[in-house]
């Protein structure tokens, strides 16, 4: 990796934070997001709407900066991860100001602020899963200043024996590298466009997310019914086809009618700086081949990765190998 002038380095710093809170922004717009705050309105929340997440974005560019500031070509310690949590919990007080006191964006502060610092640690560069892996690094040392309080989302996982945020993290937020990232490419190669190819990553992430945000409004039913309707929309073909668009707005309504709306958007964009260019046959990095979805049953216990006959199971989602240079012209079929 090569050294960078300290005017470059500084670039690169603005670069990513920037990029950071363009990411919030557009994820924000994206529509139509089951149940979420988007360009149609405020989906199942009565405290947020656009221009406040908006603004909520903008207010946190500060905080990406002095993250990847500070991060800049460190390891992964003790020291980094009571500075990155610091510099989180300072950016959480001035996203309050910003919002009034609405919780916006915590959770993206978390996530998003990890692979903000993941990137840093790299001297800006680095693949996908390398920045993966530096963030778990960091996400799994402890915090000796954080304070002791449980947050809904930490109670609903205690609660319901299901990882959350933290787990995610620790492990290297799977849910990208191992869906939503490998959604994103296909959908892409299949002619979507991307706000499609974006919402069907976003699917890709819900069909298996054990989403504490679901389960403290709606309980396991709400979570099953998540995951469900985002497994139809893929098997519909996407939200590319008419049938998969069909199957999102059902989808729509069954969040708004359990008043409940996912917390996965956060991770579910990857910004420019994470989302690298995939390989035609991305499943293979994740499974050791080629994975097609077939079918998806609610599971909300840990993700498994049991083998039968050519197949897989992560969390709720079934793969079936395909040949290992075959053009994958089914990516998603009825289970």
């Amino acid at each position: 990796m090569k050294n960078l002038s300290p005017l470059h380095a500084e670039s690169r710093v603005s670069w990513l934070a920037h990029t950071a809170s363009a990411c919030l922004i557009d994820e924000a717009r994206l529509s139509p997001k089951p149940g979420l705050v988007d360009s149609r309105g405020n989906g199942a929340h009565q405290d947020l709407n656009l221009a406040l997440m908006e603004r909520s974005a903008r207010s946190l560019q500060p905080t990406f900066h002095a993250l990847a500031e500070q991060s800049w070509r460190r390891p992964a310690d003790i020291a980094l991860r009571e500075t990155v949590g610091r510099l989180g919990r300072e950016g959480e007080a001035q996203m309050k100001l910003a919002t009034g006191g609405v919780n916006t964006h915590r959770g993206a502060i978390w996530a998003l602020g990890l692979l903000v610092s993941a990137v840093a640690m790299l001297g800006g560069e680095g693949q996908s899963q390398a920045i993966a892996d530096a963030a778990a690094a960091l996400a799994r040392l402890p915090d000796g200043f954080a304070p002791k309080s449980f947050s809904k989302g930490l109670r609903a996982s205690r609660r319901w024996q299901v990882p959350g945020a933290r787990e995610e993290a620790q492990c290297g937020f799977p849910h990208i590298t191992r869906l939503a990232l490998p959604q994103l490419q296909h959908s892409r190669a299949r002619g979507a466009s991307e706000p499609q190819a974006q919402l069907d990553a976003l699917m890709a992430i819900m069909t298996s997310l054990s989403d504490t945000c679901v389960l403290s409004r709606a309980g396991m039913a709400g979570l099953q019914a998540m995951q469900q309707g985002a497994c139809e929309v893929l098997a519909a073909g996407g939200c590319a086809s008419f049938a998969g668009r069909a199957a999102l707005a059902r989808l729509d309504a069954i969040m708004l009618a359990l008043n409940a709306s996912p917390g996965a958007p956060p991770i579910s964009l990857p910004p420019p700086c994470f989302s690298t260019e995939l390989p035609a046959n991305a499943f293979r990095g994740c499974y050791g081949t080629d994975y097609i979805v077939i079918s998806c049953q609610p599971r909300p216990e840990r993700p498994s990765a049991g083998r039968s006959r050519g197949f897989r199971r992560y969390g709720s989602t079934l793969y079936r190998r395909t040949e290992r240079h075959a053009q994958r012209t089914d990516h998603h079929l009825s289970g």
